[in-house]
Parts: C-alpha cells; structure tokens; sequence
C-alpha cells in the first residue's frame, strides 16, 4: 500500500507513543471546544427560568419553537457542512464555525421580542450545525475500531460536564450580573458564554490536527503508522492520495442514502436523541420538584455528574467488548425505558430526582455507544461517504428532538406524563432496533464501494 508499506501496525511502543501524542493534540482540543457548543445551545433553558420568557413576553409555546428552529437549522446545515470538511483542512474548518456561532450566540442577548429570538436561535443551528458532525468524523479517521468508545464517550463527557457546571455558571452568571450596567442577567448570560466562545475559536487553530495523511503536527514516520493504523481495521482516511479514488459529492451522497444499513442507524439514533431534548427541560423538571430560581440551576448538576459516573465505565468496557457495542446500547436503552416508565407513574419528589438521574445516565451512556458502532461499521465506506453517513445520522438525530421538544409543555406540569410516557416508549424501540442491527450488520456488514 503506498505510503504504508512495512509499516507494522501491532502495538509497538512506537504505536503507542503515537496514540498518546493524537489523544494529546485531538481530545482535549475538541473536549473544550464541545463544552462552549453545548453550553451555547442549551443555555436557553437557565435563560428561562432566568426570567426571559416575562422578560420578551415568550409563552411556552414559542419557547418550544425556540428549541425547534434550531434544530432545523442545524439538520439542513449537517450534510454539507461535513462534504466541504472532508474536502477541507479541519484545524481551519472548524474554528471557523466556532467563531460564527458564538458571534450569533453573544448577539441573542439583543433579542427584544420572540420573533427575534426564534430568528437568532435557526441563525445558530445553521451555524453550529458542522461541529458535532464534523467532530464525528474526525475520531472515526483517527483511532481504530478498538479505540473508539471511550474517545466518543471522551468527546461527549463535555457535554455531560457543561450540562453540571453550565448550570452552576449559568446561576454564577445571572446572581452576579443581573442588572449590571441595566442588562438583565439572562442576557449577560448570552453575552459572556458567546464571548467566550468566540474567544476559544481564536486559539483552536494552533490545537486542531488535521487528517492523518495531511496533518503537520506529525512526522512523516508518524504519519505512516497513523494510516496504517487504520488500514489495518479496514478503515478509509482522508488525504490518502493514490489509495482512495476521488469521487464527486452527488456519488457520495447517493452512495451514502441508498444504503438500508444507514437508515437502520439513524431510526436508532433518533430514539437516543430524541430523549436527548430532556437536557432543555432539565431546570424546569427539576423547579417543578420544588426548586426555584438559581437553586433550580444547581441542582441540575448531579443529574449530570450520575450520568458521567455510569456512562464513562461503560465506554471503557465497550472498547474491550467492541463487537458486543450494540447489546450494550441495547441493555441501557432497556434501563432507561424502565426509568421513564417509573417516573410517569411515582410523583414523590425524592424517588422522582433519583429517575431523572439514571434516565439522563440512559441517554448519555447510550449517546457514544451508537456513535462508536456507526462509526467503526462504516470504517470501509470512502472516506466522503462516511463523512456524509455521519452527517446523516447525527443530523436525524438532532431532527428527533423536534417532536421531544414538545413532550413537555407547561399545562403537563408537575407529572409531565405524556413526556416520560413517550420517551419510555421510544427508548424501548432503541433497544430494538440496536438488537435487529447486531444481528443484521454481522451477516451483512458495509463494505467499500468506489
């Protein structure tokens, strides 16, 4: 193979010294880099019960749609985002995203009425929209099958982190700030996160790597070793000039939709992400358990701490296990169902905080056990192909959590019945559908086409 002959791939010391240098450059740069996406998508939800609905006159009706257009912005933006990402150079792509959705995240605090915030909030989808897919992508072209649990449970730790201490800077923000220089707390609470992401977007060129063919943080030996690394798997990687003949974004994109393996792993992905919309409703579930105010924001931090604690062992485990990724998801996505279950029906407000804890640690331990196993099982698939399938799966993914958005509304409150009710019935079809594919995908797995 050019560019890799006599390349061992065994794991050699020098393998392993390449390993910790990737981890050291790629993960925590994209780490933090998630930690301002999720805080600047969700922020929404500490900005309500901050007082912007009074503030703007929005109901809760139009709070849902808030939630909506962004993620229909962020559903149209996904598969092109990720065709130019592939074609591009990620170190450059990728903070030049950063940059534009942090600009619109600061200039929400401007927003006067709900048309302006609805308008803001697709304007962000739209811009955010690349990052997470394209994150997707690059872990799937930089470790191997064996590798890839734990580094998508890594990535996703972020959000599960932001999501604990998001609450607690978000309460820090809107105590300490409000009516500073006559701005009200929630919209310092835009100003200061947005800044700051914009911020970050500065210094994440000189962190990023780029592919492993074309990345200049590594030597020309390394750079062999990390192609090899995955060919060894059967796993494509951009870049690799002479090895993978190019092919035209339509052929990619129809390569990509016109295969039923793909469709099998979005509808599942859908059911995880679809729950995933709990995370926008987390203060307002846990304020209906008798919270208030800046209190509400900091006791959502433990929901997120529980789920960090089970989803990161598991990961681990899954790495060990990779081939059994599948019926890991499915057991935890049977666990959930069961949780969902017990919350429509007990209304106590202890046993009630306990469920939220081990549902949220539901959908965020299953979150990168499907990553991980869309990833490694489309490894053979061109490298565009991939790239767009990803894409596909995240942006469905993300189309899920427009019918989760409305599960609960206002009038529900405090039972939510018909929220918990439906996402126990959506996590039990997850379950299936992960079960259906282990069987399916091992008799007829992807394979490459050109």
């Amino acid at each position: 193979m050019n560019g890799t002959k006599g390349v061992s791939v065994e794991r050699t010391d020098e393998e392993k010294r390449l390993v910790r240098k990737i981890d050291l450059f790629l993960m925590p740069s994209i780490w933090v880099l998630y930690c301002f996406s999720y805080m600047d998508r969700t922020n929404i939800g500490n900005a309500k019960v901050a007082g912007m609905n009074s503030d703007i006159g929005l109901s809760s009706t139009q709070y849902f749609l808030t939630i909506v257009v962004f993620q229909v912005g962020y559903v149209i933006a996904e598969v092109p985002s990720n065709m130019v990402l592939s074609r591009t150079r990620p170190s450059r792509y990728i903070p030049l995203l950063m940059l534009l959705w942090g600009t619109v995240a600061a200039l929400m605090s401007l927003v006067k009425t709900p048309a302006q915030l609805l308008g803001m909030r697709f304007l962000l989808g739209v811009m955010e929209a690349g990052f997470s897919p394209a994150i997707l992508f690059i872990i799937s072209t930089w470790y191997r099958r064996h590798e890839q649990s734990k580094r998508f449970m890594a990535f996703l730790s972020a959000g599960i982190l932001s999501g604990a201490f998001g609450g607690i800077i978000a309460g820090a923000i809107t105590d300490s700030l409000d009516g500073a220089h006559g701005i009200a707390g929630w919209r310092w609470l835009f100003i200061v996160e947005g800044v700051a992401t914009v911020g970050a977007a500065l210094v994440a060129p000189f962190l990023l790597l780029d592919y492993p063919a074309t990345t200049k943080r590594l030597t020309p030996r390394q750079r062999e070793l990390a192609i090899a690394r995955l060919q060894a798997d059967g796993i494509t990687s951009s870049g690799e000039h002479g090895e993978i003949s190019e092919v035209s974004h339509w052929t990619a994109f129809v390569h990509a939709v016109s295969n039923w393996r793909l469709w099998l792993l979005c509808v599942g992905y859908m059911t995880i992400i679809g729950c995933y919309s709990l995370s926008y409703f987390n203060p307002t579930l846990v304020r209906g358990l008798g919270y208030s105010g800046a209190e509400a924001q900091y006791m959502t931090v433990p929901l997120y701490m529980v789920a960090f604690a089970i989803a990161v062992p598991t990961c681990i485990l899954a790495d060990r296990i990779p081939s059994y990724r599948p019926v890991l998801a499915t057991i935890v996505l049977l666990l959930g169902s069961l949780f969902c279950a017990l919350t429509a029906g007990i209304y106590a407000y202890i046993p009630r905080y306990v469920f939220l804890c081990f549902i949220n640690s539901a959908i965020w331990t299953a979150n990168p056990l499907a990553l991980s196993y869309a990833s490694v099982s489309l490894g053979p698939l061109h490298p565009e192909t991939r790239a767009i399938s990803l894409a596909f799966i995240n942006g469905m993914g993300n189309l899920a959590q427009i019918y989760g958005s409305y599960m609960f509304p206002d009038k529900d409150a405090p039972k939510y019945l018909t929220g918990f009710g439906t996402y126990a019935g959506l996590l039990a079809v997850g379950a299936a559908v992960y079960s259906c594919a282990f069987v399916a995908f091992r008799r007829s797995p992807f394979k490459a086409r050109m």
